[in-house]
């Protein structure tokens, strides 16, 4: 059973940056996609970055130019760099993992408030 957990979220001003960071592990295959999710209360969840194995990349609109996602593969840990935070970034974020036979897994999220 595919596990990730997060961490890095917390409370920063408008313009400032956080990085968060996500663990997957419980699966003997390897994790070809990990991404960051976000959602915010009454919305639908909605994609923020993803990565494939050999550095594919996607981006919401949104945090293009302000969030960069990386990963070290032989830790299965992906990271998400935000800078010039806006109150709109406000949401519980949270890391998806897929292995390469398609095997998922979800976060418990992380809380990051953008607020002066």
């Amino acid at each position: 059973q595919v596990q990730v957990v997060e961490s890095g979220g917390g409370l920063v001003q408008p313009g400032g940056s956080l990085r968060l960071s996500c663990v997957a592990s419980g699966s003997i295959f390897s994790f070809n996609v990990m991404g960051w999710y976000r959602q915010v209360a009454g919305k639908e969840r909605e994609l923020v970055a993803t990565l494939r194995t050999g550095g594919g990349t996607n981006y919401a609109d949104s945090v293009k130019g302000r969030f960069t996602i990386s990963r070290e593969n032989a830790k299965n840990t992906v990271y998400l760099q935000m800078n010039s935070l806006k109150a709109e970034d406000t949401a519980v974020y949270y890391c998806n993992a897929c292995t390469v036979v398609g095997n998922c897994g979800w976060g418990q999220g992380t809380q990051v408030t953008v607020s002066s």
